[in-house]
């Protein structure tokens, strides 16, 4: 697997590290849609993010981080799960042109009414148990920036984001200061210190460089210097989680009346994954179906109640 996740702990200091390579991810998110340059680069920077961010959860579900823009770009969503599944897709405003050097203000934030929203989603939902939900507004210049500011202020954690992504590789290195309880002065201010210098270490990489090479080679590069536990590697990789019988849900939460309404004019529904151009089809049979068994849901449900009466 060319797609790798490889995280690191600073053993002078509280401080972990992670670098993210996406090849075969990025060109499966690809493949399934064509996007502007500007576009691909801001979605390739959300997957490492994403996958970045991830792999530090300790939970049994999905991280969904979604930008919801203003300008040119509507919406801009990518989903890692804990196994490292991941998906990708973004929706462009009708008749608009993007510039290929078109910023993150220009394309999702032009009159800074854009968000930014991270979703904790539990795979295994406890009865009434409800994703977290964190919602922000554009913050930052670009999107490293962004989930800085982000994690800064909701999660209380520094956090330093470097992000990269052309039309082959998609590429993140990530350092992160834990909380530490306790401690003397001199360890605190022994932290601090320890901090801006990784992170100075951190800023002297380029774009270019972090495009080029390999994240191996940056781990080397970068921190030769510093005694490391490095972690076995791990792998993301290309999924979508889409079903028909999700596909039917999401036609119940219209409703009949909607779907009557489209069946008569189109004659049957041909809904398309926006992550992965998968096709479902539903004809009159199987949206009678869909609804013949909500209310036969509700029959049996009433009649039950009856009874106990």
């Amino acid at each position: 697997m060319t797609d790798t996740l490889q995280k690191f702990m600073f053993q002078e200091a509280p401080v972990r590290g992670e670098l993210v390579e996406l090849s075969d991810t990025w060109q499966q998110v690809q493949s399934r849609q064509a996007y502007p340059p500007a576009v691909k680069q801001m979605l390739g920077e959300m997957l490492s993010a994403a996958a970045l961010l991830s792999a530090n959860l300790k939970f049994n579900g999905a991280v969904v981080m979604q930008i919801h823009g203003d300008g040119p770009v509507r919406l801009l969503v990518v989903e890692c799960n804990s196994d490292l599944q991941m998906r990708a897709t973004a929706k462009l405003a009708e008749g608009e042109t993007v510039d290929d050097d078109a910023s993150l203000r220009e394309l999702v934030n032009r009159h800074g009414q854009g968000r930014f929203v991270i979703t904790l989603d539990p795979k295994d939902k406890l009865p009434g148990q409800q994703p977290y939900q964190g919602i922000v507004p554009l913050d930052g210049e670009n999107v490293a920036s962004v989930i800085e500011n982000y994690m800064l202020r909701s999660e209380q954690l520094d956090t330093k984001l470097w992000l990269a992504a052309d039309g082959k590789v998609s590429r993140g290195l990530l350092l992160q200061k834990l909380p530490k309880e306790g401690g003397t002065a001199a360890q605190v201010e022994h932290d601090a210190e320890y901090w801006n210098r990784v992170v100075m270490l951190g800023s002297t990489l380029g774009t270019e460089e972090l495009l080029k090479t390999d994240i191996q080679t940056l781990m080397h590069r970068l921190f030769w210097d510093e005694t490391l536990r490095v972690f076995d590697g791990e792998h993301p990789q290309f999924h979508c989680t889409c079903s028909r019988e999700k596909v039917g849900n999401m036609l119940k939460m219209l409703g009949k009346p909607e779907i009557d309404a489209s069946l008569a004019e189109l004659g049957e529904l041909n809904v398309n994954c926006d992550f992965c151009g998968q096709g479902y089809l539903f004809d009159s049979v199987d949206c009678a179906q869909l609804f013949a068994t909500e209310t036969t849901a509700d029959a049996m449900k009433q009649a039950s109640g009856n009874l106990k009466h």
